[in-house]
């Protein structure tokens, strides 16, 4: 799939325009705080979730101003499709082919893309939280029931959290929590299943695209930590298992604590360089290196499930990567649609085919 034109109205810095991107390579420049940043912005919008940068509905409506639109014409699942949305009075109004849509997760069966930005250095900096929040987004986009399935593990997390808080009070109680195990087992095992087998598709591409990044010196490697000891081997009898005896196990503090101690809500995902955690031993320019081919993995399990290249954003990607690697990492995406934003225009040898866009003080030439 690619985007064959964007428009937009009152949105943020930008001024009204319409812009027009080639199939291949579209570098967008400038100088920081000109407005880059939010054109990438504008086109993930699109996949049908929030702003990569947490900004609120609100913030993307110009100042000054009532309303906020950005609309595309894009070609996907083999024909020109259209897509509109209209930020106003604090909600979000949807239209794909000229049909409104009660809300913009419609948007994901239509349109993918994936986004690196610094923002996403925080996979590895900061705590599991980042990482479940990462993988649950991707299995989302696999299939929209995903979405469900995880909105329902935390209903019942919710409850089964609300009578260990009663329970301190009334131990009586302590009986009806068996009820709610096997519910919390029954879901988050499916939670789990999807975790591990999205997994071990990204971790070999992953794999494959960090040794070339690091031109072979380093491996890359992803492993899913559970806090109920399941592994990839398992069979859904022995996640539902593993998963239930972890329950008993952690009841006691379950209940001091008043909330649930094991279960895919507590695991997280390692992610190692030559053996080592990234996040205590490799160097800044390593762990854009794994963010990136996390990345890259992640457009190539898409591929592998749609049927189709997503469009892939690159904000302020090559300023940290020398000339090699940025000759690989063109070279390696060049089967994709590719924005990326950078301060300067990038080594003509290295791109090949492309298209530049300047962006200053919100102005697109």
């Amino acid at each position: 799939m690619h985007v064959l034109n964007l428009h937009f109205n009152n949105y943020r810095n930008l001024e009204d325009n319409s812009i027009e991107p080639c199939e291949n390579i579209n570098i967008i420049y400038g100088n920081n705080a000109q407005g880059k940043t939010n054109l990438i912005e504008a086109l993930w919008l699109f996949c049908g979730g929030h702003s990569f940068r947490g900004a609120k509905d609100s913030e993307f409506i110009k100042f000054g101003k009532d309303f906020a639109k950005i609309g595309i014409n894009f070609y996907s699942q083999e024909r020109e499709q259209t897509a509109e949305i209209i930020f106003a009075n604090s909600k979000r109004e949807v239209t794909i082919n000229g049909v409104k849509k009660i809300s913009s997760s419609a948007l994901i069966e239509k349109y993918t893309a994936v986004i690196f930005s610094p923002e996403d250095l925080s996979l590895i900096k900061r705590g599991p939280s980042v990482r479940r929040k990462f993988i649950d987004s991707a299995i989302c986009r696999e299939k929209l029931q995903n979405a469900v399935l995880i909105s329902k593990y935390n209903q019942i997390l919710n409850q089964r959290n609300a009578l260990l808080k009663d329970i301190n009070r009334n131990p009586e109680l302590e009986n009806t929590l068996d009820i709610w195990d096997d519910t919390l087992c029954s879901v988050g095992e499916e939670i789990i299943l999807r975790r591990l087998s999205y997994i071990e598709k990204l971790k070999e591409y992953a794999k494959n695209y960090h040794k070339g990044i690091s031109d072979g010196t380093e491996e890359l490697n992803i492993s899913y930590i559970s806090t109920a000891g399941i592994n990839s081997k398992d069979s859904k009898k022995q996640i539902i298992d593993k998963f239930y005896e972890a329950l008993k196990t952690t009841r006691k503090e379950d209940f001091y604590s008043g909330c649930t101690n094991a279960g895919p809500h507590r695991d997280d995902i390692e992610i190692t360089i030559n053996g080592k955690k990234a996040k205590i031993f490799a160097s800044q320019g390593q762990q854009r290196s794994a963010v990136l081919s996390l990345k890259l993995a992640e457009a190539k399990v898409l591929k592998e499930l749609t049927g189709e290249n997503p469009v892939v954003l690159l904000d302020d990607v090559l300023s940290e990567l020398d000339k090699k690697r940025q000759d690989f990492l063109i070279n390696k995406i060049k089967d994709y649609q590719v924005f990326i934003t950078c301060c300067d225009t990038v080594d003509e040898k290295l791109l090949e085919k492309g298209k530049y866009f300047y962006v200053n003080e919100g102005r697109i030439e």
